[in-house]
């Protein structure tokens, strides 16, 4: 499912319009892009969590050249469903 699909599935369940459902579903993804960047987890209650993971420095080989690299420490996003939501899945 794409975000088009999401955005005509709603539209069509709700009866609002596409273009206020788009709007809020980009501002949506906005303020969960922005949180997370500030360091900030977002909890959706039965939904999941979307939070940052920090990954540690690391170092890698380049084996084609015979070297190493370091791979310093970064943070990524992640996804943790809820509860919930898994065992509605495993249904």
């Amino acid at each position: 499912m794409t975000k088009a699909d999401i955005i005509n599935e709603i539209a069509k369940t709700t009866g609002i319009d596409k273009t206020s459902v788009l709007s809020v579903v980009e501002q949506f993804m906005t303020v969960v892009k922005e949180s997370l960047a500030h360091g900030e987890n977002v909890y959706l209650r039965g939904f999941g969590s979307f939070i940052v993971k920090t990954r540690a420095e690391k170092t890698a080989r380049n084996i084609s050249k015979n070297t190493t690299l370091i791979i310093p420490a970064h943070n990524i996003p992640a996804f943790k469903p809820a509860n919930s939501f898994k065992e509605d899945l495993a249904k």
